[in-house]
């Protein structure tokens, strides 16, 4: 915490300003609200727009608003990559979930960042959080993965309480990330990472590679060839040869990255969210 204080006050110092904050790095500490379930990053960011907006929900409720899905880890491998494609939440549960949650009260507008858009993603936010809009990103957290670092597990969905020049701060956990860090994690194509050793141990001799989602036809499946790269996987172990083994699969991903931005439905902002235009592509 005490970095990311001295972080925000060199920032402070280069321009003020260039900086647009929700909360003050104190009143995050004192605000944010942590991780409320497994896999509930969304929901638990729904709480904090929420309670920005000055709508208190119980995270009860705003978990079961959102619909957040839980990896199925007893699954066989078919099942537990389908699981594993959809856990947590989209945008658009977010969305949804705030809504709802809010009794129709805070509604919200998803601009894409991928494919490359062309803005200004400090500029931009800083815009839009003067206004009172409340920043969520959904982030591809296994882009931009520090050298020596192990690739995370997941997609992550974090709420902005503020940005000074080339700097991001978000909450759940609180920290503060380059401009850089963040805009290639918020421009990420649909996909994740499932780690070798969480497929393997799931390939036992009655599950069928057949039952793999792309034999029901969705293309993204079969353009990645999932059910190929599981099997290299298989020879691989079954070879044991001394050469590079693939460390992870890719499979298709439910989530699309970029900026949720919400505001209270009856409010010149609100109207102004929905009107704007889609970002333009790069």
């Amino acid at each position: 915490m005490e970095a990311v204080c001295e972080q925000f006050n060199e920032e402070e110092e280069a321009g003020v300003d260039a900086a647009a904050m929700l909360w003050s790095i104190q009143e995050a500490v004192e605000r944010q609200t942590l991780q409320i379930g497994v896999s509930a990053c969304g929901a638990t960011a729904v709480v904090d727009v929420l309670k920005a907006l000055g709508v208190d929900v119980a995270p009860e409720e705003a978990d079961r608003c959102v619909q957040t899905r839980l990896r199925r880890n007893e699954s066989p491998l078919p099942d537990y990559l389908l699981s594993r494609s959809e856990a947590g939440a989209t945008h658009a549960q977010l969305i949804q979930g705030a809504q709802d949650a809010s009794d129709g009260k805070v509604i919200g507008r998803f601009f894409h960042l991928h494919p490359r858009r062309q803005i200004r993603l400090i500029p931009w936010l800083a815009h839009w959080i003067r206004k009172g809009a409340i920043p969520v990103a959904t982030m591809n957290m296994q882009r931009a993965v520090p050298e020596g670092e192990e690739v995370p597990d997941a997609w992550h969905h974090q709420l902005i309480f503020g940005v000074a020049p080339k700097a991001v701060f978000m909450t759940n956990p609180l920290d503060v990330v380059s401009e850089d860090e963040v805009h290639q994690r918020l421009c990420s194509d649909s996909v994740l990472l499932v780690r070798r050793e969480d497929v393997l141990q799931r390939v036992t001799p009655h599950c069928s590679l057949s039952d793999l989602p792309e034999s029901r036809s969705d293309l993204r499946w079969q353009a990645l060839d999932v059910e190929g790269q599981v099997r290299r996987m298989v020879l691989e172990e079954e070879q044991e040869q001394d050469q590079p083994k693939l460390v992870h699969i890719t499979i298709p991903a439910a989530y699309s990255s970029g900026i949720t931005l919400f505001a209270l439905q009856e409010s010149e902002l609100g109207r102004e969210l929905l009107d704007a235009p889609e970002l333009p592509l790069l």
